[in-house]
């Protein structure tokens, strides 16, 4: 048993280069990781007199974690890179910022509450289906959704290539236009794709919680610095 400043390896390299554990992991196999003169293993331990080398660079233990709350507006891109004319979220946000990586992603087409963090233990637990985060959206669809596909939904999924897929509907108004969506997994595209297999487009679709984090009044393109929750 190690001693108790100690941490997993893997555990230390998330939390200072805003990575998952299991990515983490990844750069221990192929050799990229040295502890001191050795090269490490899986499985290793890192205490504070040790240096952490990746591809030869040392890590810094004084990287501070950090947690924005991001409302994302249309026709932006999570990547770090323009897709075609597509600028992208950094473009809203401070060079001091631009380390951070999104938990979890909006297409371009969506908005909504976007949480970006460099401690990758805590994005893993976000995203992971394992952790069973509820995430609300707020729809709108170009046509009123029939009673038998609401039903079809909340009841029984619809039937995906990925799987089938169910959330919980509820009406936001009685044009059967706009509905909030509680869901707890977040595969690629799900809320679109589900209701495009029943004859629906959607033209509008706003992320509004996830997890324990809200949007309250955060207006579009702007962000607040939060906590780890």
């Amino acid at each position: 048993m190690g001693s108790q400043d100690e941490t997993r390896l893997n555990k230390f390299l998330a939390l200072h280069l805003g990575i998952s554990r299991r990515e983490a992991d990844l750069l221990i196999e192929k050799g990229s990781v040295r502890i001191n003169d050795a090269n490490a293993t899986l499985g290793g331990r890192v205490s504070g007199d040790d240096t952490v080398f990746v591809n030869d660079k040392p890590v810094s233990k004084n990287t501070p974690l950090t947690y924005l709350l991001f409302n994302k507006p249309v026709g932006y891109v999570c990547s770090r890179k323009r897709q075609g004319d597509s600028p992208t979220i950094y473009e809203l946000l401070p060079a001091s910022y631009h380390q951070l990586k999104p938990v979890g992603r909006l297409d371009r087409d969506s908005s909504g509450l976007l949480l970006l963090t460099n401690d990758g233990d805590f994005a893993h637990q976000m995203t992971h289906p394992k952790f069973y985060k509820v995430k609300i959206y707020e729809v709108e669809l170009d046509m009123p959704l029939e009673p038998l596909h609401q039903q079809m939904i909340s009841d029984h999924g619809v039937a995906l290539e990925d799987g089938p897929s169910k959330f919980e509907l509820e009406r936001i108004d009685d044009s059967r236009k706009q509905w909030r969506i509680t869901m707890h997994e977040g595969r690629n595209r799900q809320i679109r794709r589900t209701f495009a297999a029943l004859g629906y487009t959607v033209m509008k679709l706003d992320r509004t919680n996830f997890g324990s984090y809200a949007l309250h009044d955060l207006e579009p393109g702007k962000f607040v610095k939060t906590d780890r929750a």
